[in-house]
C-alpha cells in the first residue's frame, strides 16, 4: 500500500459521505493507499457514518476515548497505518482531495521528505473565508517564519515518510502537527509545498478558538527555545509589578536629591532589575533554574536589561522633552515600554529551553529576529528624539528650496524630507522618516536577493549582517543621500539578478526603475552599470543580452527618470556635474589608500571586513554546479567592480568614509551564508563565526550607548568632540538670546552669517524659532564656496545692519579656506572673536565662536561680477 490518509474528527457526519466519495472518485490504482479515520469522541453520528464505508475495506475507523486532542488522533492514526507515506487532512472538504495525486507523489519518488498542501504559494488561494480568518492563518505562518522555510506551515494537508511520525511522537505537543514536524527534523528534511485551492467548509462548525490560537503561539515560542507560558508571564507580571515600585520610588528620591535625569534613571533600573532577577530565578523561571547565583546567567539578565535601559531612556527623553511630561509620571510609561524587552529577552536568553533544544538554525534564526527588531525599535524609538547632524539640517534646507536637483546631490533626499515633514511637521521624526522606511525596502530587497542566491535562513542572516553593521544601522537612522542610495542599490542588485541570472525578462522593467530613482538619490549608484556591463562581458553566457532590447529600453527609463538632475544641470550652466566630476577625481589631492582601508574597516567592523573579503576570495569548487558559480560571481563582480573604482581614487584623492557602504550589499548575503555553516568548513572561518556573536552584541550595545549619550547623556562621561556636529538646538537658542541683545542695542535686526560650508547656517535654520526667525545667511556673502548657499542667497548688498559671524574655529570668521583676510575688508567696524559656551541644566556642552560687525561693506564690483 503506498499512502495511508489519516483524517481526525469530531462532530463531522455531515461531511464523511462527499467525503469518501470524491476520494473514491480519484484515478488511483486499487488498494493503493487506505483512509483512516480518527474519532475524538464525536456525538452526531460521525463513527456510524464511517463504519457503513468500512465495507469497501480501505476505510477503517478508530474511535480515541481520551480527552480530544488533534496531535494524539493523527499519531494514533499513524500507529496503525500501513502505507508507506502518511497523509494528513481534515474531514471538512476544505482540503481538495483531488490534490492527493499531486502531494504524495514527490514522497513516493523519492524526492522529498514531506509535502505540503499549501494555500501560499503560486497557484494556491483560499477561497470563501473571512477576512479576520485570512489574517490570523497568514499572521501564523507569518510567526512561524523564523522557525522553517515554508510559506503555509500552519496547513492541515500535509504528506511524509511514514518513518518520521516516530519523531513526532517524541516532541510534538501543540495542534500544528506540521510544525511539529518540522521542527522535529531540525531542518534536515526536504520540504516542498504543494498549491491548493483552501475552501471553507460548507457543513459543521470550525473547531478553531481563541484557546487553540493562544496555545498555536505558546508552542512557537517554545519551539524557538523560549521558555513562555501564561505561568512565567503572569508570575513575571507580578514581579515586574514590584520592580516598578522600586524603579519609581527610588527613581523619585533621586530626583528630588538633585540627581540628573539620567542618574536618576539608570541607578533605579539596576537596582530594580537586581531584586527582579532574585525572583524571576527564585519563582517565574524556577523550573530553569538550579536554585542559586550562577554569575553567567546574572550576567545575562544585566545584558538584557541593559539593551532595555539604553531603549527607555529614548522613551523617556521623548516624554519629557517631547512631550513636556514630568520626569515623575514619564518613568512609568516608560517602565512599561521596555517590559517587553526584558521579558522576551529573559525568556529566551536568560532561561531558555533546555529539554529538546531547536537546532543551531533555528537559534540563529530566531535571535536574528531579535536582534532585527530590537535595532528597528531602537531607531524608531530614537529618530524623534536625536537632535539633527548638520548634514541632515542641509538637506532639510533643500526641502524648503525645492527643486529639480541641486548643486552637491540628486533631488530625493529632499523629496523625501519634503514628503516626511509634511505629514509629520518641521521635527527630527519628520525628517528622518524617509530613511526609516528606506531601510525597510533594504532589507525587503537583501531578503529577497539572499533567498534567490542561497536560501530563506541565509536571507534572515544577510538582513542581521545589515541591521547590526555600521554602514547598515547608520545610513538607516541619518536622513542623508545615502539613506535612499542604500535602498536602490538594494533593489538594482535584486533586479539584476533576476534578470542576468533568473534570466526573467520582466526584471529589466524593475531595474531601469530601481537604477533612475538610484541615481536620483546618489550618483555613486551609476557604479552598478559598470558591474552589471563587466559582468555581462564575462559571462559568455551573457553576452547575449548585448544584442536584446531589453537592456537599453531599462537604460532609456532610468535615464527618463534622471531626467531632473539633466534639466536642472542645462539651467546652470551643468553646475551639479561639473562639482561631482571634480570630486571624482579625489578630495584633496593626496595618497589615501590607507585611509580607505581604515574607512572599510569602520564601516563593516574588523570582523566584517576579515568576512567580506573571505567571502570574495572565496574559490569555486569543481564540483559546484554552473548556476552556483554564476551566482558567486554575481555577488564577487557587483563588489569588486565598484570596489576598485575607490581603490583608483584613493591614489590621487581622499574619498569619503561612508563613500563605500552600498558595496557591501552584494556581498552580504555570501557573509550570510558562511555565517550558517557549520560542516566541513576551515578553522578559520570557525573562528570567525565565533566572532561574529561578540561583534554583534557589541555593536548592538556601541549604538544605543551613544543614541542615549547624545539624548540623555551619561553619568560621569563629558560631551567632548562636539564643536562642529551636535547641541544644535541649544545653540541656536543662545544664537538667538544673542540676536536678540544686539537687535535690542542696535535697534536693527542682525543678519546672521554662518562661516562653515553649510553647517552653521542650516542648523542655525532647522532650530530657529519659525515664528520669529533669524535672517540666515551663507559665507558666500566673503566670496568662499557655500554649496546651495550660493544659488539660495546669491548676493547681499552692503547693509548697515548688524552682522553677527558664526563659526565653528576662530578661523573661520577672520580667514579664508587659503589663509588670506578677506573678511574683516568686508565688514563695518568688525568687533574681537568671542566664544559663545553652550550649557544644558548647568552642564556644557560645546562652544561656538562669533564675532559682531556694525555692517557689511559688499563685495567690490569686480568680484561681484564674477559671481
Amino acid at each position: 500500500m503506498q499512502f495511508s490518509v489519516i483524517v481526525p474528527t469530531l462532530n463531522e457526519a455531515d461531511n464523511i459521505d462527499p467525503l469518501l466519495t470524491r476520494l473514491s472518485a480519484l484515478d488511483l490504482p486499487e488498494g493503493s493507499f487506505e483512509v483512516i479515520f480518527v474519532d475524538d469522541g464525536s456525538r452526531d453520528g460521525t463513527p456510524e457514518k464511517v463504519r457503513r464505508w468500512e465495507k469497501r475495506g480501505n476505510v477503517r475507523l478508530i474511535e480515541r476515548r481520551e480527552k480530544p486532542d488533534l496531535t494524539r488522533s493523527i499519531l494514533a492514526g499513524a500507529a496503525s497505518a500501513r502505507g508507506d507515506v502518511i497523509v494528513v487532512m481534515d474531514a471538512d472538504l476544505s482540503h481538495p482531495p483531488e490534490r492527493l495525486p499531486a502531494l504524495v507523489a514527490p514522497i513516493l519518488d523519492g524526492s522529498h521528505d514531506v509535502a505540503v498542501g499549501s494555500r501560499y504559494v503560486p497557484g494556491g488561494s483560499t477561497e470563501g473565508w473571512p477576512l479576520h480568518r485570512q489574517w490570523l492563518s497568514r499572521l501564523g505562518g507569518w510567526l512561524a517564519r523564523p522557525l522553517c522555510d515554508i510559506n503555509d506551515a500552519t496547513s492541515g494537508f500535509f504528506a511524509f515518510r511514514h518513518e518520521l511520525s516516530g519523531i513526532i511522537a517524541e516532541r510534538a505537543r501543540g495542534y500544528k502537527i506540521l510544525l511539529e514536524l518540522l521542527m522535529a527534523g531540525q531542518g534536515k528534511l526536504r520540504v516542498v509545498e504543494v498549491p491548493i485551492c483552501f475552501r471553507d467548509r460548507t457543513h459543521g462548525a470550525s473547531k478553531l478558538s481563541l484557546s487553540h490560537q493562544w496555545t498555536y503561539l505558546q508552542r512557537l515560542m517554545t519551539l524557538a527555545g523560549g521558555t513562555v507560558s501564561m505561568g512565567t508571564a503572569s508570575r513575571f507580571a507580578a514581579v515586574g509589578l514590584l520592580g516598578v515600585f522600586v524603579d519609581a520610588v527610588l527613581f523619585q528620591w533621586l530626583m528630588s536629591g538633585g540627581a540628573g535625569l539620567a542618574l536618576a534613571h539608570i541607578l533605579s533600573f539596576f537596582v530594580a532589575a537586581s531584586v527582579n532577577y532574585l525572583l524571576n530565578s527564585k519563582w517565574s523561571f524556577l523550573s530553569h533554574h538550579e536554585g542559586y547565583l550562577r554569575w553567567r546567567q546574572f550576567g545575562r539578565f544585566l545584558t538584557v536589561g541593559l539593551f532595555a535601559l539604553l531603549a527607555r531612556g529614548g522613551v523617556l527623553a521623548f516624554l519629557v522633552h517631547g512631550w513636556h511630561m514630568p520626569p515623575l509620571l514619564a518613568i512609568f510609561p516608560a517602565i512599561a515600554a521596555t517590559a517587553g524587552i526584558n521579558y522576551i529577552g529573559s525568556a529566551f536568553y536568560v532561561f531558555p529551553v533546555k529539554q529538546n533544544p531547536p537546532s543551531l538554525d533555528v537559534r540563529w534564526r530566531v535571535a536574528s529576529f531579535g536582534i532585527i527588531a530590537f535595532a528597528v525599535l531602537l531607531r524608531l524609538i530614537y529618530i524623534g528624539v536625536a537632535q539633527l547632524i548638520p548634514d541632515e539640517a542641509y538637506y532639510w534646507n533643500y526641502a524648503q528650496h525645492m527643486d529639480l536637483s541641486f548643486f552637491d546631490h540628486p533631488p530625493m533626499v529632499a523629496w523625501l524630507i519634503w514628503l516626511g515633514t509634511s505629514i509629520f511637521g518641521d521635527n527630527e521624526f519628520g525628517v528622518r522618516i524617509g530613511a526609516f522606511i528606506c531601510s525597510f525596502i533594504t532589507m525587503g530587497y537583501l531578503y529577497a536577493l539572499s533567498c534567490n542566491l542561497y536560501d530563506k535562513s541565509t536571507g534572515i542572516r544577510s538582513v542581521l549582517l545589515l541591521a547590526v553593521l555600521p554602514f547598515g544601522f547608520v545610513t538607516a537612522t541619518l536622513m542623508t543621500p545615502d539613506a535612499p542610495l542604500m535602498a536602490a542599490w538594494a533593489a538594482t542588485l535584486y533586479y539584476m539578478e533576476r534578470a542576468l541570472i533568473a534570466d526573467q525578462r520582466w526584471a529589466w522593467l524593475g531595474m531601469g526603475i530601481a537604477f533612475g530613482l538610484g541615481i536620483l538619490s546618489k550618483y555613486t549608484l551609476g557604479l552598478l552599470g559598470l558591474a552589471a556591463l563587466l559582468f555581462v562581458v564575462i559571462d559568455p553566457g551573457l553576452r547575449r543580452w548585448l544584442r536584446r532590447p531589453e537592456p537599453y529600453l531599462a537604460a532609456a527609463l532610468a535615464l527618463l527618470l534622471f531626467s531632473p538632475v539633466i534639466a536642472w544641470n542645462m539651467e546652470n550652466d551643468w553646475a551639479s556635474i561639473l562639482y561631482q566630476s571634480q570630486r571624482a577625481t579625489g578630495i584633496g589631492n593626496k595618497f589615501s589608500l590607507h585611509l580607505l582601508f581604515f574607512h572599510m574597516l569602520l564601516v563593516l567592523t574588523p570582523v566584517g571586513f576579515v568576512a567580506a573579503f573571505m567571502a570574495l576570495a572565496a574559490r569555486h569548487e569543481r564540483t559546484i554546479d554552473p548556476l552556483m558559480r554564476r551566482r558567486r560571481l554575481f555577488m564577487q563582480v557587483f563588489t569588486i567592480a565598484p570596489l576598485a573604482v575607490f581603490f583608483w581614487l584613493s591614489l590621487f584623492g581622499w574619498p569619503k568614509f561612508h563613500w563605500t557602504a552600498p558595496i557591501w550589499l552584494a556581498i552580504l548575503p555570501a557573509m550570510g551564508w558562511m555565517l550558517g555553516q557549520t560542516d566541513n568548513w576551515s578553522k578559520a572561518a570557525s573562528r570567525l563565526r565565533a566572532a561574529w556573536k561578540p561583534t554583534i552584541a557589541v555593536c548592538m550595545f556601541l549604538y544605543a550607548l551613544a543614541l542615549h549619550y547624545v539624548v540623555l547623556g551619561i553619568p560621569g562621561i563629558p560631551y567632548v568632540g562636539f564643536s562642529e556636529h551636535y547641541f544644535w538646538r541649544e545653540t541656536t537658542r543662545e544664537v538667538e538670546r544673542l540676536a536678540a541683545e544686539v537687535e535690542q542695542q542696535t535697534g536693527k535686526k542682525p543678519l546672521i552669517v554662518g562661516m562653515s560650508k553649510w553647517s552653521v547656517a542650516s542648523s542655525l535654520s532647522f532650530y530657529n524659532d519659525k515664528s520669529e526667525p533669524l535672517d540666515i545667511r551663507g559665507r558666500n556673502m566673503f566670496l568662499q564656496s557655500a554649496a546651495m548657499y550660493d544659488f539660495w542667497y546669491p548676493s547681499v548688498p552692503p547693509t548697515d545692519r548688524p552682522i553677527i559671524l558664526l563659526g565653528m574655529k576662530t578661523h573661520q570668521l577672520e580667514h579664508d579656506i587659503d589663509g588670506n583676510d578677506n573678511i574683516t575688508p568686508l565688514l563695518v567696524q568688525p568687533g574681537p572673536i568671542r566664544e559663545l559656551k553652550i550649557e544644558r541644566e548647568g552642564k556644557p556642552l560645546r562652544g561656538i565662536y562669533y564675532r559682531i560687525a556694525q555692517g557689511y561693506r559688499g563685495l567690490p564690483a569686480a568680484d561681484s561680477q564674477l559671481r
